[in-house]
């Protein structure tokens, strides 16, 4: 399973970015039965895109074979081409390299709505 993150630096021990079509970079993590194998580092060059950064950010990482998201928060265009291509959306903050970890022990809870993660009942400021 291949999994793209939104990351505040290079560096799979950094954290996890709030936004994600304007992150800085992502971490992309190949997962391996429970290990964590190849990752990879993709700087985002939509970040000071004038309009639509979400939805190239988003057409980026799926053209990388990304399965799963792992963010803070995502837009309802960058949803709507995470469902085209069945990438999975999860919430997280904090240390990546943890969030991924929550992931494989099936510790981390799908982000859903159609309106984004800004709407989404698993979003940590609506609870």
């Amino acid at each position: 399973m291949k999994i793209a993150i939104s990351s505040k630096t290079k560096s799979i021990k950094g954290e996890i970015s709030d936004v994600f079509g304007r992150c800085p970079y992502f971490v992309i993590v190949e997962i391996k039965g429970n290990e964590m194998k190849e990752i990879e580092v993709i700087e985002n060059k939509s970040i000071d895109q004038a309009g639509g950064a979400g939805v190239s950010t988003s057409q980026l990482v799926a053209e990388k074979g990304v399965e799963a998201v792992i963010t803070g928060n995502v837009g309802p265009r960058a949803l709507d081409i995470f469902k085209q291509f069945n990438i999975k959306v999860y919430l997280g903050k904090g240390k990546i390299e943890e969030e991924v970890r929550k992931l494989m022990e099936g510790k981390l809870e799908v982000g859903e709505g159609d309106k984004g993660c800004e709407d989404c009942p698993h979003n940590p400021e609506k609870k």
